[in-house]
């Protein structure tokens, strides 16, 4: 299954549409042009039918203009030490899931907003893995354990999230396509700082683990038996076990509730997507890098359980 987000070079389309169309033209008349030799050679090129899909996350920071203007400047440095410790954190505590996803790799497909951004990743469990340990280092900031003196100056931070699995391409080093403009729909709609999934999400879920609510009682055996983490991932990293995913069905550690419900809808274009509001409760434990006798056990939980519609 190929993965590789399609590139599309400025360049080449360029070049398709000087063979066939003019930079300018000023006549007397205008006369609508005959496009169709042109629309053949861009959709040959473009192929947009065999853009593949990923999964896109967006973490948005909730009211982020009710801070004030000093502490509006420190909230893009705080979103990014978040965001590179959960890199970390992911790395180190699902080496199986995560291992073709560097830091680099994440790093260089993180779209920012400055008070959250957009990550692009494989598929949503990629997706929805990252969102519970952002989460678990946001409660540890919240709970005055990380950087407590930041925290005492800034306030208490708040995320909503939204994890999409659709068509991703890449322009000109940007990226671009419907899970991201999807995923920004769906945040920009929620208030209550929810973590919302599209349908196409919900599928994944469903096709793959008969449904998200099985990952309360999932191994990482199972895990490793889906389609897309079958192929070409190295099992040796199986050994090293994963913080979340044991080797026994459990739910006292890990994810320990997992609730999902349809919340409403939102229409792109002439297709209408159904979006649904996660309820996730995590436990895991941090240690201390600089003090590795220290450790906390904590539980957050990722989105809630209001059902008020978007």
């Amino acid at each position: 299954m190929k993965k590789s987000v399609k590139i599309l070079n400025p360049d080449c389309i360029k070049s398709i549409i000087q063979k066939t169309d003019k930079r300018v033209i000023f006549e007397k008349t205008n006369i609508i042009p005959d496009h169709r030799d042109l629309y053949k050679e861009l959709k040959k090129y473009v192929g947009y039918e065999k853009i593949g899909r990923k999964s896109v996350l967006g973490i948005d920071m909730y009211q982020y203009s009710s801070y004030g203007e000093f502490e509006q400047t420190l909230i893009p440095f705080l979103f990014k030490t978040i965001l590179n410790t959960t890199i970390a954190l992911c790395q180190s505590n699902h080496k199986f899931i995560f291992q073709k996803h560097t830091a680099e790799r994440i790093k260089k497909s993180f779209i920012s907003t400055g008070d959250g951004g957009f990550l692009i990743f494989d598929n949503p469990l990629h997706s929805l893995i990252f969102a519970c340990n952002f989460a678990i280092i946001l409660r540890a900031f919240n709970s005055y354990h990380y950087y407590p003196k930041l925290r005492k100056i800034i306030g208490g931070v708040n995320m909503r999230y939204a994890i999409t699995y659709d068509k991703i391409y890449s322009f000109d080093n940007n990226f671009y396509g419907r899970a991201i403009i999807n995923n920004a729909r769906i945040l920009m709609k929620d208030n209550l700082n929810r973590c919302l999934l599209d349908e196409h999400v919900h599928t994944w879920f469903t096709t793959n683990l008969d449904g998200i609510e099985n990952l309360q009682i999932i191994t990482i055996e199972d895990i490793s038996n889906i389609y897309e983490f079958s192929k070409n991932y190295d099992r040796k990293f199986l050994e090293s076990g994963d913080e979340i995913f044991g080797d026994e069905p459990t739910r006292k550690y890990g994810i320990i509730n997992s609730d999902i419900l349809k919340v409403g809808i939102i229409k792109s274009k002439e297709t209408i997507i159904s979006v649904y509001n996660l309820h996730l409760q995590v436990t895991i434990t941090l240690y201390n890098d600089d003090d590795p006798d220290q450790k906390r056990m904590i539980t957050v939980s990722l989105g809630n359980l209001n059902t008020s519609g978007i």
